[in-house]
């Protein structure tokens, strides 16, 4: 199915005392690029995460945002610092007895000195966290894939649509072509007979250079290679994979041979034919610029 690589995907989900949020987004990219924001104790996820974008998107700049809140209390641990408390507290008893002060020391303000107590959070079940992120990430990258299938399925209609206008076209210079070959023959010959003269020639030399200068404006076997290039593009636009790398080759190709017509045709009519064709190459140029 035809992917757009603009992309954009969603979701927040409460899981196991975690409120975990995935969003996902994408532009143009010629390979995968991966680059994510995550809260900074929780890096062993990205490798992860990105593997598991990689499993279903060839093409683009992928940016990911995790945030990961706990929702309950229960992994904040205060820690005491027993060691530090007791030596402020010898501190104090120093100064008590040497300055003759009052001793108001107590548990609150012991409590009040740096690095007495710590808090900080319980270490997180790796194997358990990353299960519940990949289940929202999961859900995230689907809604990600379907609007990118979605937008790819426009540009696969806009594309075939103009490969019906480029194939009417085709058929115009394959109807219009022999004629106009034949009626330039008829002028180099009589072009030929003029500047000669009464100077007798082999006839049949003439009719040879006639025939050789026909076969140079001929535009048969391009016609046949230019279908079955827009052949290959309706195949392609319905195939499964991706398909953007092959796409921009093979208009390059369809390009290259209406530029070989366009050079060989020695009719305005045909020519104005020519000039609707690259215009309609170039628009499907600019499409598939966006399809994985």
């Amino acid at each position: 199915m035809t992917r757009s690589m603009t992309g954009y995907g969603r979701h927040c989900e409460l899981i196991d005392g975690w409120e975990i949020t995935v969003e996902l987004k994408s532009v143009n990219h010629r390979f995968f690029e991966y680059s994510s924001r995550l809260p900074r104790m929780y890096g062993f996820l990205d490798e992860k995460l990105k593997s598991l974008l990689q499993g279903s998107i060839a093409r683009g700049k992928v940016e990911a945002y995790v945030s990961i809140e706990a929702a309950e209390v229960a992994d904040t641990v205060v820690a005491v610092n027993l060691p530090l408390a007791e030596a402020y507290l010898k501190a104090l008893n120093e100064i008590v007895d040497s300055l003759s002060v009052r001793d108001d020391s107590s548990a609150m303000n012991l409590a009040r000195f740096p690095d007495v107590l710590t808090v900080r959070k319980t270490e997180a079940d790796e194997e358990a966290l990353w299960n519940a992120v990949k289940t929202v990430a999961q859900t995230a990258l689907d809604k990600f894939v379907e609007m990118r299938e979605q937008e790819g399925a426009r540009l696969r209609d806009d594309v075939l649509s103009r490969r019906v206008l480029l194939l009417e076209n085709v058929a115009r210079v394959e109807e219009r072509s022999p004629q106009t070959v034949r009626e330039h023959m008829q002028k180099v010959e009589t072009r030929m007979r003029e500047l000669l003269g009464t100077v007798t020639v082999d006839e049949g030399r003439l009719l040879t250079e006639a025939a050789v200068f026909a076969d140079k404006i001929a535009t048969a076997e391009e016609t046949v290679r230019l279908r079955s290039h827009l052949d290959q593009l309706e195949s392609l636009m319905n195939a499964e994979e991706p398909v953007g790398r092959k796409l921009d080759f093979l208009v390059q190709e369809i390009n290259r041979e209406t530029n070989t017509i366009g050079s060989k045709v020695q009719d305005l009519a045909l020519t104005q034919v020519v000039v609707d064709m690259k215009a309609e190459i170039e628009k499907i140029r600019e499409q598939i610029q966006n399809i994985e």
